[in-house]
């Protein structure tokens, strides 16, 4: 009998025969990647071959940038940078020599460390035909230094009006969608402007800059691969600096040199260093060739060294992870000194010109300094006058409505179009966005096999694909991804993303996208930035899809600000609330329930241009002894058992539950009647919906109540495979008929 040896490998490292009795000779084939990976090095034939004009322009971008960290680390060593300040000394040639090749209507975002990168491409769009090393500063310049430095300070003139800082900087006109906190949580959004400038045929381009950090992060290789599945314009622009925070590139991946990544997908990538800017501006001059010309995407991996720590003004040997010998070989690599050395090597700049120039970038900036910061008893400090006000605080959590000014709205009882009384609510859920879908030419749907399945699982897509091809994009399984995607195609403004989740669960994939970037993005941007994003999922409770698929996600989106969420409970409804969740400019929840789409109610015929408010709830059953307050599925059995039970209640369908979108004229006039309220639904405590509800209610209209507020809901547990646990872990008929009674009783009505 042959036995198995433990080491398949013989003393040279190649494979041999897993068996002692005999050697075995499969053939072995190379096998070659679809994409090139090149490392790219200048030779002196490219210093004399580039434009001197150009050369020169990089020089000025790069001592700006640099004279604007200094300024930053000096400011935080004098504690005037409330929160932290991520510079980038020493990683400027990666910055200045992509961005030189940028238009304004290019896109890019960066990390938590991006001044370099914001800078380099705001100076790109105010300054298009380069700068000269006696440049006046006077004007854009100026602005855009006195602008971002008074973000970066938490100032009332910054680009976000303070609510960024150091980390969140955007300047859309710019080109600049914002960068972000969240290591490797924009490369998403990027993906999204990348599929705007696709999909509307224009040539431009999207950069996403990340670092080492983030390039073994999930969300950055799920867009990968989407942007190569897609061929989106996207560039994945690695910054290299080696560390995360104190852990070196070493300690955390095998392969080092990270643009090996794009293999895996497909990507033609390249590897450069990051000291030599010309490198960089080579590598990204045939990168964005591939990219315009509509080939995909590219991976530029640039080789940088930040000079300091990851935070403040002190080095990393400052804090023992690294020698004060390695910084100060990387210092000799100044990128800076490398463009001014071949300048001067070519006698088109003199040492003085240099000189003169590190010397009016730093004049600059004290003079930006000094109009925001004073200095009183001997001590430093910002000027009062340039704080926000308080009262901003909220300003920009969601928008005014005001894109609904002159929208015809109706409610069933006062529609004037032809109606059905039995129309399938799953059927209207396709033919409302059939309708808008061929009025407006900005609505993209995307998700798992929404293209496929005679309309998605459900249905609830069907006969759009072929109705409006391209614009029916079924993605791979990867949520945080294709939700980020959506989240920056909304971003961009020229479209309006529509994301259908397969179960509301899997919003803890995306959870970043969803909470992090979807959610914050306007307020945490100053307010004014639009956000037009619909996300429709189903509730799939009862269908015995467990734990996993049959959340009610409502309480969850409730708590988190910049979400709206609507939940109709009729077709009729369906029509007017979606009309409005793709009119308005805040991301929107659409719920859905898989207990309704099998279901039949009124709805148009052929009318489906009217919208319901955001923020009305409706009036399902008038009532003087109880108010009930529900939605979505549950609003059927309350007012069948009201019915049965003869009991006096009124039946309020919420329909838009937003902490925004509580419809509270409606809910206090009712509670001043009946002085009595049942919250229904039907998930789980632990995750309710209620618990908020009732906690305003509280605090509203306590002087109204003449017991407690009482609720129904599921049980603690999430609902599981077994049919039994499954029913007895949501509420059902039987819990809201005990939940009328006992309310009634303790009010001291207590029914037959």
């Amino acid at each position: 009998m042959r036995k198995l040896r433990l080491d398949p490998f013989n003393s040279l490292g190649t494979v041999g025969s897993i068996f002692t009795g005999g050697t075995l000779m499969p053939e072995h084939i190379d096998l070659a990647p679809s994409a090139h990976w090149r490392e790219l090095r200048t030779t002196s034939e490219d210093w004399s071959d580039i434009a001197p004009a150009k050369l020169e322009s990089m020089l000025v971008s790069s001592h700006l940038i640099r004279a604007f960290e200094e300024k930053v680390l000096e400011l935080a060593g004098q504690g005037l940078v409330h929160g932290p300040a991520h510079s980038a000394i020493g990683q400027e040639g990666g910055a200045v020599g992509s961005a030189a090749l940028m238009r304004s209507s290019d896109h890019i975002n960066g990390s938590h460390r991006a001044h370099h990168q914001f800078l380099a491409k705001a100076i790109r769009h105010v300054a298009p035909d380069g700068l000269d090393h006696s440049a006046d500063f006077a004007g854009g310049i100026e602005n855009l230094a006195r602008k971002t430095l008074a973000e970066i300070l938490g100032l009332a003139q910054g680009f976000c009006k303070g609510r960024g800082g150091s980390m969140h900087l955007r300047w859309a006109q710019a080109g600049n969608l914002g960068t972000n906190a969240i290591v490797g949580g924009g490369v998403p959004l990027a993906a999204g402007a990348a599929w705007a400038h696709r999909h509307a045929g224009t040539g431009d381009v999207a950069v996403t800059y990340f670092g080492d950090g983030a390039i073994n992060i999930g969300s950055v290789l799920e867009t990968m691969n989407l942007a190569a599945a897609w061929k989106l314009p996207l560039c994945f622009f690695v910054e290299n600096n080696r560390y995360a925070v104190s852990t070196n590139v070493e300690e955390v991946t095998a392969e080092t040199r990270l643009s090996a990544r794009g293999l895996a997908f497909g990507i033609p990538s390249w590897k450069v260093d990051g000291m030599d800017p010309l490198a960089v501006y080579l590598a990204t001059e045939e990168a964005f060739e591939i990219m315009r010309n509509g080939d995909g995407p590219t991976i530029i991996e640039a080789d940088v060294y930040r000079y300091f720590h990851q935070n403040g003004p002190l080095p990393g040997s400052a804090f023992s992870y690294r020698d004060k010998t390695e910084e100060a070989q990387w210092r000799q690599r100044d990128p800076l000194d490398r463009i001014a050395r071949e300048l001067q090597e070519r006698q088109l700049l003199g040492t003085d010109a240099v000189a003169n120039l590190g010397k009016r970038a730093r004049q600059l900036m004290d003079d930006v300094a000094a109009e925001l910061i004073e200095q009183v008893d001997g001590k430093r400090r910002i000027r009062p006058s340039l704080w926000p006000e308080e009262s901003f605080r909220d300003f920009g959590i969601r928008g005014d409505l005001s894109e609904f000014e002159g929208a015809r709205t109706a409610e069933l009882e006062t529609f004037s179009g032809a109606v059905t009384d039995d129309a399938k609510f799953i059927e209207i859920v396709a033919k409302v966005m059939k309708r808008r879908m061929s009025e407006d030419e900005r609505i993209v749907v995307m998700g798992e096999d929404v293209h496929r399945l005679r309309g998605g699982t459900n249905g609830a897509t069907h006969g759009l694909a072929d109705a409006f091809p391209g614009r029916v994009l079924g993605t791979p399984i990867s949520e945080n991804a294709f939700t980020g995607l959506a989240g920056g195609i909304a971003m961009d403004g020229r479209y309006v993303p529509v994301i259908e989740f397969m179960y509301p669960d899997f919003m803890w994939v995306a959870a970043d996208q969803v909470f992090n970037q979807i959610g914050k993005a306007r307020h945490m941007f100053g307010g004014d930035s639009r956000m037009p994003l619909v996300l429709r999922t189903k509730v799939a409770m009862g269908t015995g899809y467990g734990s996993q698929h049959s959340m009610d996600p409502a309480g969850l989106f409730a708590t988190s600000a910049g979400w709206r969420i609507v939940a109709p409970s009729t077709p009729f409804d369906y029509v007017g609330l979606m009309n409005s969740a793709l009119r308005c400019q805040d991301p929107v929840l659409v719920i859905e329930h898989v207990d309704l789409y099998s279901s039949t109610g009124p709805a148009p015929t052929d009318d489906f241009d009217y919208f319901i408010p955001l923020g009305k709830a409706k009036i399902a059953r008038p009532g003087q002894s109880l108010t009930v307050l529900t939605y979505l599925n549950m609003v059927h059995p309350v007012l069948k058992l009201a019915d049965e039970l003869g009991i006096d209640a009124e039946v309020i369908d919420l329909r838009s539950l937003d902490r925004a979108g509580l419809d509270w004229e409606t809910i206090e006039a009712s509670i001043r009647k009946t002085g009595n309220v049942l919250i229904v639904e039907q998930g789980p405590i632990g995750t309710s919906y209620g618990g908020l509800l009732a906690a305003e209610i509280q605090s509203r209209c306590f002087d109204w109540l003449d017991q407690p507020i009482q609720r129904v809901h599921g049980g603690e547990a999430s609902p599981s495979i077994s049919k039994v646990l499954e029913a007895a872990a949501c509420a059902r008929p039987a819990d809201i008929e005990r939940g009328l009674r006992r309310v009634m009783a303790e009010q001291g009505r207590p029914l037959a």
